[in-house]
């Protein structure tokens, strides 16, 4: 199931990003959007998760918790 998320910190890497969901089970892809000009990212991005039960118990714990003091949001990718 794949998975995006909204309003992380601009200094997130993929790395940070996918430590965050790995405690939920595992992960198939990780990609933050970046900024084609400067590289930096865009305070979005996707996570692909393998189990579809793993991915809604990460949306459940994760949506609208704190991330270095910003209120993500997690949802279904459409």
């Amino acid at each position: 199931m794949k998975l995006l998320v909204l309003n992380l910190p601009r200094n997130f890497s993929e790395n940070d990003l996918a430590k965050l969901f790995k405690k939920y089970g595992n992960i198939k892809a990780c990609n933050l959007v970046l900024d084609t000009q400067t590289g930096t990212s865009k305070g979005f991005g996707f996570v692909e998760m393998a189990l579809e039960h793993e991915a809604e118990i990460a949306i459940k714990e994760l949506n609208g918790s704190t991330v270095e003091k910003k209120k993500i949001r997690v949802k279904a990718a459409a």
